[in-house]
């Protein structure tokens, strides 16, 4: 993969592709992790003495101009951080940008308006990428890809824009590859895999990747009620893929016939039912993983699980987790997920937190990014590099 020191940057614009998708409450950014993941490739840039155009998206107007996707206070923030002020064009490809762009001088760093504001940004007919990446690339020189949470996806600030200059993987990018080739090739033994979100189905891939690859998977979160399901417990009202019940059961008997653990919860948290939007839940009580009530549903893992999951975590030297032990959001629904970040941080081994979810949660429960060996930016970009999947946005940085 070519990276950006094969590209000569003193004093020509450098189209960047960032991953600024940032959680917001009103215009107040509540987590700026990604922004600070961009700033070591951006300063590196200035001080080369480029030019630097940032692209970002933030959230989904599906192709429509909507001042609630706005990367307005990305700009600000981004400014506030880089120490020095980022102008925001008015717009993404239109009059605005390019009289920005038209302006600027090395060292300086301007924000385009929100990419997906554009319908041909996530077309699937690639002519239309095409001709709004030929818009793009008018722009730079040469095309810096440091987005990793988008790599995944085939989109015009993506994929079609890299081939239309001289591109290279930021120092963000690489670095995730760098880490996640640890994870799949000769990782540090033993490597224990932390499983938790909402849906089974949307880790089917992952457990069947990882499953050759780690030593044990440890599954928490939503997902874990279709494994116990599998394994002939009642689940009452938890979340469950009844048409995946199958593929879990076969799972187990795979990792049994390989040798290697599943582990599951042995107690849960429970409650009557939750309101996400009000952060409020009913009585929330501990039961044996046996023994969930029929009109009562899983939200958390229990003490003896949290203790169970750190044993796990505690005898790894290689740690990978993707997706919180419960519903995080919720203060008493919280208990499992922290658990697991703790195992984490108290840790010797090279601890990866998956992006997406996991990030989020470290950071909410008050851990610093260095309690970690690695935080991804991109949960579903990192969960699809572990299927073994060919990113497109990585594929097109590739040396020819």
């Amino acid at each position: 993969m070519r990276t950006i020191d094969q590209l000569d940057l003193a004093n020509r614009r450098v189209l960047i592709r960032c991953d600024f998708n940032v959680p917001l409450k009103g215009d107040v950014i509540t987590d700026d992790g990604r922004i600070k993941a961009a700033l070591p490739t951006l300063n590196v840039l200035r001080q080369a003495g480029a030019k630097v155009v940032v692209m970002a998206h933030l959230g989904r107007p599906k192709g429509q101009v909507d001042p609630k996707y706005s990367l307005a206070p990305v700009a600000r923030r981004l400014g506030q951080l880089l120490g020095v002020t980022v102008e925001l064009a008015g717009d993404v490809v239109g009059p605005e940008a390019e009289r920005l762009v038209a302006g600027l001088q090395p060292g300086q760093v301007i924000l385009l308006e929100n990419v997906r504001y554009e319908p041909a940004e996530e077309s699937k007919v690639e002519a239309e990428r095409q001709a709004l990446a030929a818009r793009y690339a008018r722009f730079g020189d040469v095309f810096v890809s440091d987005g990793f949470g988008v790599v995944h996806r085939k989109q015009a600030s993506v994929y079609d824009v890299a081939q239309l200059l001289p591109s290279a993987a930021g120092l963000l990018v690489a670095r995730e590859v760098e880490v996640l080739r640890q994870l799949t090739v000769e990782p540090r033994r033993p490597y224990v895999v932390v499983l938790g979100g909402a849906k089974v189905a949307d880790k089917l891939a992952v457990i069947d990747n990882l499953l050759k690859v780690a030593d044990s998977l440890v599954i928490g979160g939503g997902m874990a009620y279709t494994f116990l399901k599998a394994q002939g417990l009642e689940v009452g009202q938890s979340l469950l893929d009844q048409d995946k019940v199958q593929a879990c059961a076969d799972y187990l008997a795979q990792a049994a016939a390989a040798g290697k653990q599943i582990i599951l919860p042995v107690d849960v948290r429970v409650a009557a039912g939750f309101d996400f939007a009000a952060r409020t839940v009913g009585p929330v009580t501990v039961v044996a993983a046996d023994a969930i009530p029929a009109d009562q549903q899983g939200l958390d893992i229990g003490p003896r699980t949290e203790a169970r999951f750190a044993s796990a975590i505690a005898s790894a030297q290689t740690v990978f987790w993707n997706g919180p032990a419960g519903v995080f959001e919720i203060d008493a629904l919280a208990q499992g997920t922290k658990a697991v970040a703790q195992a984490l941080a108290d840790s010797p081994a090279f601890t990866v937190v998956g992006g997406g979810d996991s990030a989020a949660a470290v950071r909410a429960l008050g851990y610093a990014d260095s309690a970690f060996g690695h935080i991804s930016t991109g949960g579903g970009a990192s969960l699809e590099y572990l299927e073994g999947k060919t990113l497109p946005g990585l594929a097109v940085l590739e040396e020819d």
